[in-house]
């Protein structure tokens, strides 16, 4: 038995010694506790910002001040959308058909989570976790592990305060690897994976129940009832949000033509720089380097990205990001597929019909699954979305990347992780919440028959065939 095994079956369990006796000796208040504690290990001001600074500098992904407003809202919401939930125990008890349902743990979780957002993803599944009665064991990226193990100091400070174990949130130890992340797959009662679609396909063949998400490669629709300026203005806060690093962050804007032009107007007022074809077709050719996303460029502060494609000089005074106009989409034109930074492709479509064929072709090659935005005045058109294309979630007329995963201004639950389908190869259609952690328990008891007669159960069908054979 190699070392790496030993240690991780000696992490596992550990952790479910601890769950066992968290699930035994507690309650609802207790996990309700046990949440608002980890949660305030990151939220605290002071720790918030030195977390983020350390995040940022370890991983080289995203941006301070987005990262703490990051891990606020996304916290805090999170808390919002908890608060007052029954997780445990006793959840209905039904005299009419006999059922009592009562949610119990899953037992021990393992989350993977990427280096994109090695803060606000973990929090989310650790107070997911002990709201529902759980332990979790946290697998980092390798460049997440520093930040990690300095927030889970902090979770641990606030379990002393409370006399929890610590042993109820773990991680692997450093430095991380695939072989260990793969041990604990093998052990752990359930999955939880964000991050790169290799990890979410190792997850589903490890024969661990598991929660994987798909791939982001956000489309947004402009069509020709929207306010193009609140439109541009939206989709330049979506865009530059922690340096992109968000996967609900837009890759690709499809315009229908009647407003094209005065929409370029718009996103330039807001911070675009529109890129010709030869400047383009550079960004194309620096960006994909060697069939990978230049690491000059992935998440970095504008500055960074103009001076490695050499537009510093260039570039308008106030860019904040760049507009690269395209018209081909799939595997022979990476600029329609996801890109983690401050630039998207502008696609021109002939009215909404093309726009949704463009977006369906979009999210053929990356996306499907995940979301798709739009701006419009027209609500008859978000309905047609979500009933003709294959995303799970239609963002009308807000900033794509802080509405995808729950806002206070919608209502969606708060997550990290948007669960993609099965259009996205996904177990889950919606955000990661605290109901995807929990088992539910049914007590049947007998109560009179209910039981129809054939007849009044096909009544309708049998008048519909006879009506269709009268015709014949």
């Amino acid at each position: 038995m190699s070392e790496i095994t030993v240690d991780i079956d000696e992490l596992i369990a550990k952790a479910r010694k601890a769950q066992q006796g968290f699930e035994a000796n507690g309650d609802q208040k207790l996990f309700d506790r046990a949440a608002e504690a980890a949660a305030w290990a990151l939220m605290e001001p002071s720790r918030n910002a030195e977390l983020s600074a350390f995040a940022v500098s370890e991983t080289g992904l995203g941006n301070v001040a987005d990262k703490i407003t990051k891990n606020h809202r996304k916290t805090l919401g999170l808390l919002r959308d908890i608060r007052g939930k029954t997780s445990f125990g006793l959840v209905d008890d039904n005299i009419q058909s006999g059922v009592s349902e009562f949610l119990r743990p899953k037992g021990v979780v393992a989350a993977v989570v990427p280096s994109t957002n090695p803060l606000a993803t973990p929090i989310n599944n650790i107070i997911n976790a002990l709201k529902t009665g759980n332990a979790i064991i946290l697998a980092p990226s390798p460049k997440g592990a520093a930040p990690m193990a300095k927030l889970l100091d902090y979770v641990y400070a606030e379990f002393d305060r409370i006399n929890l174990d610590h042993d109820l949130v773990q991680m692997v130890p450093s430095p991380p690897s695939k072989e260990k992340t793969a041990r604990l797959m093998q052990g752990v009662d359930l999955l939880v994976v964000t991050g790169s679609q290799s990890n979410v396909r190792s997850a589903y063949s490890s024969g661990t129940p598991a929660l994987g998400v798909g791939m982001g490669n956000v489309v947004t629709i402009v069509d020709e009832t929207a306010n193009l300026e609140e439109a541009a203005l939206k989709i330049s806060r979506s865009k530059c949000f922690d340096n992109a690093t968000s996967c609900s962050s837009e890759n690709a804007v499809i315009v229908v033509e009647s407003v094209y032009d005065a929409f370029q107007k718009s996103i330039v007022n807001a911070g675009g720089m529109i890129l010709n074809a030869r400047q383009t077709s550079h960004l194309i050719d620096t960006h994909w380097l060697d069939g990978h996303l230049n690491r000059n460029m992935l998440a970095k502060d504008i500055d960074t990205v103009l001076k490695t494609l050499g537009y510093a000089e260039i570039a308008p005074k106030g860019t904040k990001f760049l507009v690269a106009p395209a018209s081909d989409i799939g595997p022979k034109a990476p600029i329609s597929g996801e890109k983690m930074a401050l630039f998207f492709a502008l696609y021109r479509a002939s009215n909404f019909t093309t726009a949704k064929s463009m977006a369906r072709r979009i999210h053929n090659y990356q996306g499907r699954g995940h979301s798709l935005g739009l701006h419009s005045q027209r609500d008859d058109r978000a309905r047609n979305l979500a009933l003709e294309m294959q995303a799970c979630r239609i963002i009308v007329n807000q900033a794509h990347c802080f509405a995808t995963g729950g806002s206070f201004d919608n209502g969606l639950p708060f997550s990290l992780s948007m669960g993609c389908g099965s259009w996205g190869e996904n177990s889950i259609d919606d955000n990661l919440n605290w109901t995807h952690f929990v088992n539910h328990v049914r007590i049947a008891r007998p109560i009179p028959p209910v039981e129809p007669k054939v007849e009044d159960i096909f009544a309708e069908y049998f008048k519909v065939c006879k009506q269709l054979e009268a015709k014949q």
